[in-house]
């Protein structure tokens, strides 16, 4: 850092840190920026617009003025001693020249020290306080600043807010484009954010993809909520890294104090809350601690604690949809997970196995779920096949293909009776790693089917580099069909495509007779919903196998006959 043209930025971020005697000059010597300390030893002398010599007047020394001249015309920066009268401590001043004019630091009760020296305090200052990576002030100066906030907050002044930020789906720009990019990304996401605040605002990097903001003398939640959006909105651009267009939105949580927290620590688990509702409602967006959220974390936490010891218990069970090939034939049945609480009662999978794979736990109960659908299968005619889908968690353990082989044998199915479903979420992570996984199980015979076709990242790249035997598509699509052209357009496009491409489709969501009709008439291979076979119980599943092409079958042949 060349301190002879020091940034004026980084002054200005030195400013709010420091404890020196530390202030800032135009070109035309009036004070511009200033620290507390100095506002403290001047009093009324140091307000903005003041003249250089109203605080320093020896500068009108004749001395003081040439050296001081020297280096506001572009010289290096200078260490001036300045004139005492007898009995007085020595002073002395560093002036180094700016973007915009001079600073100087004035030392008292000691000797001055170096131009060298100076530049090394005011380089360890700015590292010790401010991140290396993106310039704002790290997570150390956040603490110190918190806890400033909060103690000067109190009586009619103003409340301060804290805005949580964190970034959505950071990893996968580090999982696909590398770390060096990351590192891109999050200096150009520190940008955007530096340049959202106004005066009374101050950001830091909390930790890796996550960062603060700190709102004091501000009318609240109005202005809170003002800057939350501003940056939900600077997000939704773009970030260009190496000529690729990045797309990362930001989850903003917000707290107030001391009405959510008297300490830091406090207000930051509640600002912590507030942005897990922000990340639950779907990304992208700020949410405001209340204490409902509160109640509705600590539910979770009661959850997640159940779940550990759910599968042990026999809380965990499974229930069997039907597939149904058109005109009315029963082809298998998928396996659904369910959970039992013992006092909440019937826990959605949408609930639990984000919890699951939050915590590690999907292995176990995948595993448990892909051989208790095994040993049921054995139980129906050797035709009929059983699909099970696979979390994304369960790939990262690397012995996925191990496992299912190893159930297999255990079991003793055909492998070919087997249909493990997958989303395309699982084809984001580790791409390559992935593939291989499913290339893997394809080989011991096992059908793959990729399900909610449509409704995330679809790429006709992954129908390019797998081939897949069946596509789900997504109940999104199905349950307006009868009446939205744009569903109808989507339905036969996926279909003529999976077709041309020698690949099964399966319907999912089918609830009515007219949804029914049209996809047998547009040929799609498979359907499965309430319409046709409502989720059974193992031991149901074999009734219901009986009875075909009664229930489902009958109602699809119905829907048939009226064509």
């Amino acid at each position: 850092m060349d301190v002879s043209r020091v940034d004026e930025a980084l002054l200005a971020d030195l400013l709010a840190n420091t404890t020196e005697l530390l202030s800032l000059y135009n070109r035309d010597f009036r004070l511009t920026h200033y620290a507390a300390r100095l506002k403290g030893l001047y009093g009324d002398a140091v307000v903005p617009g003041a003249a250089i010599w109203e605080i320093y007047p020896s500068f009108l020394d004749t001395r003081c003025r040439d050296e001081f001249l020297r280096v506001f015309q572009g010289g290096s920066a200078a260490s001036i001693e300045l004139p005492r009268s007898s009995g007085e401590a020595p002073r002395s001043v560093f002036v180094f020249g700016t973007a915009n004019g001079v600073g100087i630091i004035e030392s008292q009760g000691q000797g001055g020290r170096s131009a060298a020296e100076e530049q090394e305090h005011l380089i360890l200052l700015h590292q010790a306080t401010h991140d290396v990576l993106t310039g704002l002030q790290n997570r150390r100066r956040f603490g110190e600043r918190l806890q400033e906030a909060l103690a000067a907050i109190g009586g009619p002044k103003p409340k301060a807010a804290l805005l949580q930020i964190d970034l959505d789906d950071f990893k996968s720009v580090n999982d696909t484009l590398g770390h060096g990019a990351g590192d891109t990304l999050l200096q150009l996401a520190a940008g955007r954010i530096r340049d959202a605040l106004q005066d009374g605002e101050s950001a830091y990097r909390y930790a890796g993809d996550e960062f603060a903001v700190i709102q004091l003398g501000k009318e609240q939640p109005v202005e809170a909520e003002r800057l939350a959006g501003t940056l939900v909105k600077a997000f939704k651009d773009p970030f260009v890294i190496n000529g690729i267009p990045v797309f990362v939105g930001s989850s903003i949580g917000i707290a107030f104090g001391p009405e959510h927290g008297t300490d830091g620590e406090q207000l930051m688990k509640a600002a912590d809350i507030a942005l897990y509702a922000a990340k639950t409602d779907g990304r992208g967006c700020a949410r405001t601690f209340n204490r409902s959220m509160l109640l509705l974390l600590e539910q979770r936490e009661n959850l997640r604690r159940s779940l550990r010891t759910a599968l042990e218990r026999g809380e965990l069970y499974i229930e069997y949809q039907p597939l149904i090939r058109p005109p009315s034939s029963v082809i298998g049945f998928e396996a659904l997970l369910r959970w039992r609480h013992p006092e909440i009662g019937i826990i959605p999978p949408s609930v639990f196995i984000p919890i699951a794979e939050a915590d590690g736990l999907m292995d176990e109960i995948g595993r448990w779920v892909l051989e208790q659908a095994c040993r049921q299968a054995l139980a129906w005619p050797s035709w009929l096949t059983v699909a099970v889908n696979l979390s994304p968690a369960q790939f990262l353990s690397g012995s996925l293909t191990d496992t299912v082989a190893q159930i297999i044998d255990a079991v003793g199915i055909r492998a070919d009776r087997i249909e493990l479903e997958i989303t395309e979420t699982v084809l984001l992570e580790k791409t390559i790693d992935n593939i291989d996984t499913l290339n893997t199980l394809n080989v011991l015979g096992i059908r793959i089917s990729l399900d909610d076709f449509g409704t995330y990242y679809s790429s006709l790249s992954y129908l390019k580099n797998f081939p897949f035997d069946t596509l789900k598509i997504d109940q999104y699509f199905i349950k307006d069909l009868e009446i939205d052209l744009k569903s109808q357009t989507i339905v036969r496009s996926i279909i003529k495509l999976a077709h041309g491409l020698g690949i099964s489709v399966t319907a999912e969501g089918v609830e009515t007779s007219a949804q029914a009709r049209w996809l047998v008439e547009e040929h799609c291979d498979c359907l499965q919903g309430n319409f046709l076979g409502v989720p059974l119980g193992a031991e149901a599943t074999s009734d219901f196998i009986r009875r075909s092409p009664s229930k489902g079958g009958r109602a699809l042949e119905e829907s048939n006959r009226a064509l």
